[in-house]
């Protein structure tokens, strides 16, 4: 199969983009706006951009309606900050209700009965409950039109780390934190690490098994063909 991309809608486009674009580490972003409500969203849009200083990238769809900017993007545009968030299975469900269109006068903190925890350069909150969250300003933001979605730069200026993730030498114990990814539209735990070279026969056998499903629905179940799923990255 060979696609011409410009022969897709922004829809189809999104659908290939994060099925082949896997796994997607989540960025489960908190904000404050202007007024003073804080917002919680997971955005799968998430990497690294740069390391001296530490620097994030993250990018935003509007609303499910396709029109209206989300909530967590209005707040980083007016305050110019947010905060990263550590997804992690223990959070799971959290996160995933956090992808749902809160109107903007609610608090999502309370909403989603989350701790709001201190910060020290920004005045979001960071999640509680969260393993590792990183205290960010914005560097830079970049539109990409012709739709409505931002590319947001943020300088990580705290990393706030849980202590018993955080092993001698600075590195992180990426083994005990139970980290999880955006999997299309579904998510994936990471749940076995590996070097290489791997034996043929492990090799051999992974390369032809289907993913093991946590939750007992079918193999070739995808949220996509509901009609919960939108191509903002909200759930509906």
């Amino acid at each position: 199969m060979i696609i011409d991309t410009a022969d897709l809608d922004p829809t189809s486009s999104y659908k290939l983009l994060i099925g082949s674009v896997l796994p997607r580490a989540i960025a489960w972003v908190s904000t404050r706006s202007t007024s003073g409500v804080c917002n919680i969203a997971p955005i799968s849009f998430f990497t690294v951009v740069g390391r001296l200083p530490p620097m994030v990238s993250i990018s935003l769809q509007p609303r499910s309606d396709g029109v209206t900017l989300k909530d967590t993007f209005v707040n980083i545009r007016d305050t110019n900050e947010f905060v990263v968030n550590l997804a992690t299975i223990d959070n799971a469900h959290d996160v995933h209700r956090s992808a749902f269109e809160f109107e903007s006068d609610v608090d999502e903190f309370e909403a989603l009965g989350l701790t709001k925890g201190t910060t020290e350069v920004v005045r979001a909150p960071r999640i509680g409950e969260a393993a590792i969250s990183m205290e960010c300003i914005v560097d830079r933001i970049i539109p990409t039109p012709p739709l409505p979605d931002h590319v947001v730069w943020g300088r990580v200026e705290r990393f706030h780390i849980r202590d018993d993730v955080y092993m001698p030498g600075g590195r992180i114990d990426t083994a005990a934190l139970g980290a999880f990814g955006r999997l299309a539209a579904e998510y994936s735990l990471i749940d076995n690490i590996f070097t290489t070279p791997l034996p043929d026969e492990v090799v051999d056998h992974w390369a032809t098994a289907r993913a093991v499903r946590l939750d007992e629905r079918p193999t070739n179940y995808s949220p996509i063909d509901t009609q919960e799923w939108s191509a903002s990255g909200s759930t509906k």
